[in-house]
């Protein structure tokens, strides 16, 4: 659903809940030992087959695990409380077994993820969706299915008004004999002033010159070359053998490439500080179309033109913590959220940030022609009408732009060996890169807007969306029930 750090396991979170709940059956003193064997194994047998990723919403698997759960609490099993629960593990586990799930925590983002999964879906459950192409369909719509339609159909929609508006930003890449293909990703590289006064000109960062290598296959890399009456540095695209040239950079120190003159680190630092650093195309990586994979295009002015744009009013302008656990980039002049994209990124993400509230409107529109109560009560509130089902959808294609937004930076960059862009949360930090992969939102590859939907909708499908239910034309969920137990799970 959404990227958090140290996510606990579903397995384990469902096997610590179940274990929990589940009586040992040394503690019932009419079975003899080899009866308390036997029956100590045939539990182990369900909560194995309960933890196959495969069953994870198996209705026979999982009925056999509650009916332990009941045999044990000789009654209404208590809730299950999680205070910190982080990206929902606990929560959505308990859910999926029919449990009262009570969750929180103190990052907002935690808490919208937990909304996100075990939330709102029983609001909604079994209801079908309300967008008018998809009314046409009669699926079942169990569960939150009908959602998960939603947020794939609204955010299709996103999609083709964000290409009206910035299509013309992503042209096609030329390949050979004048063929037209869909570029995946643009890779470009930092440059700084050399410290060399021998060379007037900008010169590369480079951690790597290679862009494909795999087994038995030719490997495939950029070579500069050098123009030093000009005191400029172009690129050209190699295939087979391998890179002359060690990369430029290496911890943090680097090398001017025209001259080998040493670049020490604090040089660097001062150069990006003052402005002095920019960024240029080495290479387009097109997608060649079926049996072609990964096509390797030099760059191209058209380009380089169309990624040259001013960045954009809008944007935010929120600063990043200083002294933040694993943020190098603020060192090197990324001062604000905003400075890590590029231009072209971020008119991207203000875009799609864009068409959220025009999303609002078409979804609640939609859902007022499809039956749902025109009652102004929003989600927050408690709401099951059209303005709470809207927020609902629209809550969904937000995390969908975090999606994004984790591929759609300027501190991505290009894995050789998968051929895919990076995304930058890798691990938790946001360091400085020297070479940059800058994805096509509207391709069909790894980092694209298409599949952060899809992520997001095939999650939906899956979640249990128990508890409640019944929003939308039918009455709200009733509240839960108060419990004396709960289960503390830490």
């Amino acid at each position: 659903m959404h990227v958090w750090w140290s996510r606990k396991p579903l397995a384990a979170a469902k096997a610590v809940i179940w274990a929990s709940l589940v009586d040992d059956p040394s503690g019932d003193d009419s079975l003899t030992l080899d009866q308390q064997q036997r029956q100590r194994k045939r539990l182990f047998r369900i909560l194995e087959e309960s933890l196959v990723w495969e069953n994870s919403n198996d209705p026979n698997i999982l009925r056999r695990a509650r009916k332990e759960i009941d045999r044990s609490c000789k009654g209404p099993p208590p809730a299950i409380l999680d205070p910190f629960g982080g990206g929902g593990s606990t929560a959505l586990e308990a859910q999926r077994l029919g449990l009262t799930a009570l969750a929180g925590d103190l990052n907002p983002v935690a808490v919208l993820i937990q909304k996100a999964l075990v939330e709102i879906p029983p609001r909604f459950s079994g209801c079908s969706p309300v967008n008018p192409i998809l009314q046409r369909q009669n699926y079942g719509w169990s569960g939150a299915r009908g959602l998960a339609a939603d947020i794939g159909a609204y955010g299709q929609w996103m999609r083709g008004e964000a290409w009206k508006r910035i299509g013309h930003l992503y042209p096609d890449a030329i390949g050979e004999e004048g063929a037209e293909l869909t570029p995946i990703a643009w890779l470009w590289v930092r440059t700084i002033p050399s410290p060399d006064p021998a060379w007037s000109g900008q010169v590369p960062l480079i951690s790597s010159w290679e862009l494909k290598r795999r087994p038995e296959k030719p490997r495939i890399w950029f070579e500069p070359v050098i123009d030093r009456e000009r005191q400029e540095i172009s690129y050209r695209i190699r295939e087979g053998g391998q890179p002359e040239l060690a990369p430029t950079m290496k911890r943090g120190n680097g090398t001017c490439i025209a001259t080998g003159s040493a670049i020490p680190n604090d040089y660097i630092v001062e150069q990006f500080n003052a402005g002095n650093a920019g960024e240029q195309l080495v290479a387009i990586v097109a997608d060649g179309g079926r049996g072609r994979g990964r096509v390797y295009l030099a760059a191209s002015d058209l380009h380089v033109s169309r990624a040259d744009l001013e960045r954009p009013i809008r944007a935010p302008t929120l600063e990043i913590p200083a002294a933040g656990m694993g943020f190098r980039a603020p060192r090197y002049g990324f001062k604000r959220w905003s400075a890590l994209f590029t231009p072209r990124q971020l008119t991207a993400m203000v875009t799609y940030s864009d068409l959220v509230p025009e999303v609002w409107v078409k979804a609640k529109q939609d859902a007022v022609a499809s039956g749902y109560a025109d009652d102004g009560k929003r989600l927050r509130h408690g709401g099951s009408g059209a303005s709470a089902y809207a927020d609902a959808v629209v809550t969904y294609l937000a995390l969908a732009i975090d999606r994004l937004a984790d591929y759609c930076n300027g501190l991505c960059t290009w894995n050789v060996p998968r051929e895919q862009v990076a995304h930058l949360f890798t691990r938790h930090a946001i360091p400085i890169t020297w070479d940059i992969a800058e994805v096509n939102p509207f391709s069909s590859s790894s980092g694209n807007w298409l599949g952060a939907i899809e992520w997001i909708k095939k999650v939906v499908e899956k979640l249990p969306a128990s508890g409640g239910g019944g929003g939308g034309k039918n009455t709200p969920p009733p509240p839960g029930g108060r419990f004396k137990k709960y289960a503390m799970i830490f």
